[in-house]
């Protein structure tokens, strides 16, 4: 591994991440009618293969390995995980090697998320759920623990990845009223709420069904958090739950996209925008207030859902 690849951004130069990400204005008449404005800030386009939320909260996982002189990253996901995608990608273009451990038979590895993993060198194992459900027991973790490995928790939510996050608010050149976002392992929440100025507000939009847990997560990442007002969690636009989404909220997805240009997904950044505007159709954001939309990406996940059949 050399040196240079990892100059400020933990990746190759030749593929360095594009910092800042675009803050585009966002033209809709449901912002007319609710009197607000709205910018979504790009993530999804910081990189190629590590867009988004993925790109920040790994940026510092990747810089530990390299202090600590580990040369192995081994994480957790689903069979269609973004981040499990992002990790691969990134020890591949870093030059460690990864492992996922993934919930599920062995017969996903044909699917187009894992199938990219491999191909960027990642080792799959594959667990079943009740394994799975161990993820965060110390003592079944440690059969994965050696002296060159770095355990990255799923989703990369570990407190490692809240200054990547909470770097971007400072990419803002004006201050918000209010920051919006999908949650839902809750890393990137914890790292907007640590960067986020004073009077700013968050709003974060629960993609997964019983999502009050995501609180207590966010407080144990970031334990000022518990102390921090202007920061939520609305728990009522999950439709469904993780990874389930009607067909009335994907076409309302899919028009607003056309709409406005924006590339979405029904899973976090689709389901969140949809969840902002019930919460403007609510009366629970004031009118005149400025809105950052945080595109956290996702996008690579379109292909699986074609796969299943789902769009």
């Amino acid at each position: 591994m050399k040196d240079d690849a990892w100059q400020g951004t933990a990746l190759p130069q030749t593929e360095a991440p594009l910092i800042p990400s675009p803050l585009y204005p966002v033209q809709h008449p449901l912002l007319d009618v609710h009197g607000v404005r709205l910018w979504c800030k790009r993530d999804d386009l910081i990189h190629p293969t590590l867009s988004g939320n993925k790109w920040r909260k790994l940026k510092y996982h990747l810089l530990q390995a390299k202090r600590e002189g580990k040369h192995h990253l081994l994480s957790f996901g689903g069979a269609y995980s973004n981040h499990i995608h992002a990790l691969a990608a990134a020890g591949h273009r870093a030059g460690l090697r990864t492992t996922g451990i993934i919930r599920g038979e062995a017969d996903s590895v044909s699917n187009s998320t894992l199938r990219a993993a491999s191909e960027w060198g990642m080792t799959l194992q594959f667990v079943d759920r009740q394994s799975y459900r161990r993820r965060q027991d110390s003592e079944w973790l440690a059969q994965f623990e050696t002296q060159h490995t770095l355990i990255v928790p799923e989703g990369g939510s570990s407190p490692l990845a809240i200054p990547g996050v909470a770097e971007l608010v400072a990419e803002v050149p004006f201050s918000p009223d209010l920051w919006v976002l999908p949650c839902a392992s809750g890393g990137t929440l914890a790292g907007l709420v640590a960067g986020k100025r004073e009077a700013e507000q968050i709003l974060a939009i629960a993609v997964l069904k019983g999502g009050a847990f995501i609180h207590d997560e966010v407080c144990r990442l970031h334990p000022p958090a518990a102390s921090t007002p202007g920061w939520r969690i609305a728990l009522d636009h999950h439709d469904g739950g993780y990874a389930r989404f009607s067909r009335e909220m994907w076409q309302w997805v899919q028009a607003f996209g056309a709409q406005t240009g924006l590339p979405l997904e029904p899973i976090y950044s689709g389901k969140a925008i949809w969840g902002l505007f019930r919460e403007l159709a609510a009366g629970h954001i004031p009118r005149g207030s400025e809105i950052v939309f945080i595109h956290t990406g996702g996008l690579q996940g379109l292909a699986g859902l074609r796969e299943q059949g789902r769009l």
